[in-house]
């Protein structure tokens, strides 16, 4: 299969961005077309404004490596992938509040030679970035944008928070350390005065945010990996990690398998097909959702606490549709 144009002009840049000076038959190779597209495809590029260069003595072909494209620092390699991904990944259906990198995606596009940018947005056309879903946030972007500010001045903010965990709605001095966007929303870690230890908030559930004048330092030596340890997701939980293993079947064997759930994931095919999934988490409730989202395709072996509470949450959604 050649491919769309874009694509193989895409793959024709990098070839001849990568430092190593070509021919036209190792070209067409690369590209998997004649020596007549490639010849095409290089005044192409010429029109577009790129600097290649032939080498007559050698017949060889090359772009070097430090070259930009006019009013940027980027090689066109690096804006094709950039506007595409800010395009995609900027719209409403994929980040909330990051309609910015989308405009600032058009603009560079606006900004590409002639010829390039017919081929990038005959490239955009053909990837499509598909979410999950996203939570509808925005009727806070205030909050978010108050956030944003408060982290930048280092200063306090008070926050009125519907918390699950405490069944009402609190409020809180809080100082801000670090925006973090996981699994369909927005959350907040840092440090809750009402708590008196590092938390994380979700966007979606604060109600209200007042700026402060009352100024803050970050802690010294937080980061966010540490904090998070070994969650599963975004919720650690008191208590040492535990080590998690599950059986699955042979029917999402090769779906779980082709998948880096976690960094400390570890896999065991068995000769009967199924699999061994092994994991050290901070926490077992994220864990045990993900663990019911594959039904009766999905069995724990450890630690027995996890296993409990899998068995007690399958028997109660059992209850629910024998009932009916």
């Amino acid at each position: 299969m050649k491919g769309t144009r874009a694509t193989r002009l895409l793959t024709l840049l990098q070839t001849l961005q990568s430092g190593e000076t070509h021919n036209a038959t190792s070209l067409s190779k690369a590209c998997g077309v004649s020596k007549r597209t490639i010849y095409r495809d290089l005044d192409a590029l010429r029109e577009s404004g790129l600097p290649v260069a032939f080498d007559r003595q050698n017949d060889r072909y090359t772009i070097p490596s430090t070259s930009s494209l006019p009013a940027t620092n980027l090689t066109a390699a690096e804006a094709l992938s950039l506007i595409i991904l800010a395009q995609q990944v900027g719209g409403k259906q994929h980040i909330p509040f990051y309609e910015a990198a989308s405009e600032a995606a058009h603009k560079l596009e606006c900004n590409l030679p002639p010829g390039l940018r017919e081929e990038v947005q005959t490239l955009n056309g053909s990837i499509q970035i598909m979410s999950d879903g996203v939570g509808d946030l925005e009727h806070k972007k205030t909050i978010y944008q108050q956030l944003i500010d408060s982290r930048a001045r280092r200063q306090v903010v008070r926050l009125e928070y519907e918390s699950l965990t405490e069944w009402e709605t609190i409020s809180t001095k809080f100082r801000p350390y670090q925006m973090m966007y996981s699994r369909h929303s927005w959350y907040v870690v840092g440090r809750s005065t009402l708590h008196k230890e590092v938390r994380t908030f979700k966007l979606a559930r604060i109600v209200r945010l007042e700026m402060l004048r009352e100024k803050y330092s970050l802690a010294r030596g937080f980061s966010l990996r540490r904090y998070l340890r070994n969650a599963w997701r975004i919720v650690p939980e008191e208590g040492r990690d535990q080590q998690m293993v599950v059986r699955f079947s042979s029917l999402v064997a090769k779906n779980i398998a082709e998948v880096t759930w976690h960094p400390t994931q570890r896999l065991e095919m068995q000769e009967d097909g199924s699999l061994l999934f092994h994991a050290t988490v901070s926490g077992i409730n994220e864990f045990s959702w993900w663990v019911l989202g594959y039904a009766d395709q999905a069995e724990v072996l450890k630690p027995a606490r996890l296993r409990k509470l899998v068995a007690q949450r399958a028997k109660n959604m059992a209850k629910i549709y024998e009932g009916k």
